[in-house]
This record gives C-alpha cells, sequence and structure tokens, in this order.
C-alpha cells in the first residue's frame, strides 16, 4: 500500500513516516524538515539586514547574524526585543511567541530597517 504525502499533516511525524515508506522524493523532504527545525536567519551586512522582512509561524526562531566589519544591534520598535552590540560574527536570536508585525531597527544605525511578520 503507498500512502501519498498528500495524505500526511506536514509534521516531523509525517515527514518520517513518508520518508520510512519511501514515499516522495527524500531530498525534497529532508531538506523540509531540516529548514523548519532550524529556525530563519538574517545577515547582518553593508548596512542591511537580509532579508530585509521574514515570515515565521509563532514559535519559530529567528538568528540575526554579523557580517559587517562595524558593529550593529537589533532592536524592537516596541522594546519586544534587544540584542547587544554585535561584533563581526556575533549573533543575536529571539523566539517569538505571540503573532503580529515586529518592526526593528540598528540603534548605532537607524536607517538600517527590518520586518518580522510572526502567523
Amino acid at each position: 500500500m503507498r500512502i501519498g504525502v498528500c495524505s500526511f499533516v506536514l509534521s516531523a511525524a509525517g515527514i518520517a513516516a513518508v520518508l520510512f515508506m519511501g514515499g516522495g522524493p527524500r531530498g525534497s523532504v529532508a531538506i523540509a524538515a531540516q529548514t523548519q527545525a532550524s529556525g530563519v536567519e538574517v545577515k547582518i551586512d553593508n548596512f542591511s539586514f537580509g532579508p530585509a522582512a521574514v515570515t515565521v509561524p509563532v514559535g519559530a526562531t529567528v538568528t540575526w547574524t554579523n557580517r559587517d566589519d562595524i558593529p550593529h544591534t537589533v532592536v524592537s520598535d516596541e522594546k519586544v526585543f534587544k540584542s547587544k552590540v554585535l561584533d563581526t560574527d556575533e549573533k543575536f536570536s529571539f523566539t517569538f511567541t505571540k503573532p503580529g508585525t515586529y518592526l526593528y531597527f540598528c540603534s548605532v544605525h537607524p536607517k538600517m530597517t527590518g520586518k518580522v511578520v510572526v502567523q
């Protein structure tokens, strides 16, 4: 008996069952599981946040990494989260537990802005 991917709710158990039974393209299912588990990465480089806007589910963790040669911060407009000053290659993570739109900026360079939409 072959069960299609559409029969499952996309969850860790559903993905594991599909992989175990041999349904679906193994590479794409494994990549989807890995991406879901690892959260979202935002790169700080060249005086910008990239991507500038991300959409994540409730409970997701966003990690910002400073790839620039100068310090930056990640500060929510509503003071929901605030990083320390991040030097090159330092990271800041925040887990979003409530839906909403979270605008943020670099307090060292206020023209640098970004947005996280939590659904």
